[in-house]
């Protein structure tokens, strides 16, 4: 096994598979927070499901945080390797020719994603991490009302971080544009469907982002225009 993560071939499998992983999820999550547009009841309830079933919060939860932190340290590690061999490549080649400018810096889009999901961890997984465990809280509620619907709307009062949302998923979506095909392409599965994985992806990095930022606007507005 540790053989397999050494080889070229393997680390990048092993990125596509977390990352099929990661994309599952977010339209799991764009699932759940999009209900918050039209039933602030139906929003608490998959809200407190998710956050006090046993099998999300023990088995799901744990394998989601380990498939994060195992996607960004394999991606920092693939591409500080492509970016040395790039460096290479370029004194013969002119490289801006051959890729585009996401695919030479999704280190770059990933830095900044990652300091956006420490920004969304102490905002809402910290908080609710406390709340449950710490101190033993794990009614979802607030003086008789659940918690979930005001506690989320409360983040987008913020004009600075509402901005900083909108900012890093229009950079979630560049960088899912790449990543995207990417992964399908080390799982060797893009024979006979390069256009329509293409397309598919496409869709799915303007949809998914986009779902998020009307998410983060719509309360955002709602706040300021009340």
């Amino acid at each position: 096994m540790s053989g397999f993560f050494k080889s070229s071939i393997g680390r990048k499998v092993a990125m596509a598979l977390s990352a099929f992983f990661l994309m599952f999820f977010l339209i799991i999550h764009l699932a759940v927070n999009i209900t918050s547009l039209f039933s602030e009841d139906l929003f608490n309830e998959l809200s407190h499901f998710m956050g006090t079933n046993p099998l999300v919060q023990f088995a799901l939860q744990p394998v989601l945080i380990f498939g994060v932190i195992f996607h960004f340290v394999m991606g920092f590690i693939l591409e500080i390797r492509n970016q040395k061999a790039r460096n290479i490549a370029y004194v013969k080649n002119n490289g801006a020719a051959n890729s585009t400018w996401m695919s030479r810096n999704m280190i770059y889009s990933g830095l900044v994603i990652l300091a956006f999901l420490v920004l969304h961890f102490i905002d809402f997984w910290i908080p609710e991490i406390n709340t449950k465990y710490v101190a033993g809280d794990m009614s979802g509620m607030h003086d008789g009302e659940f918690r979930y619907f005001p506690e989320m709307v409360a983040k987008f009062h913020s004009h600075l971080r509402t901005i900083a949302y909108v900012v890093s998923f229009i950079l979630l979506g560049l960088h899912l544009v790449h990543g995207f095909n990417s992964a399908f392409q080390s799982m060797g599965i893009t024979a006979g469907r390069k256009k329509t994985l293409k397309t598919i992806g496409k869709a799915y990095s303007i949809l998914i982002p986009l779902g998020f930022i009307i998410i983060a606007l719509f309360h955002h507005l709602k706040y300021v225009l009340s």
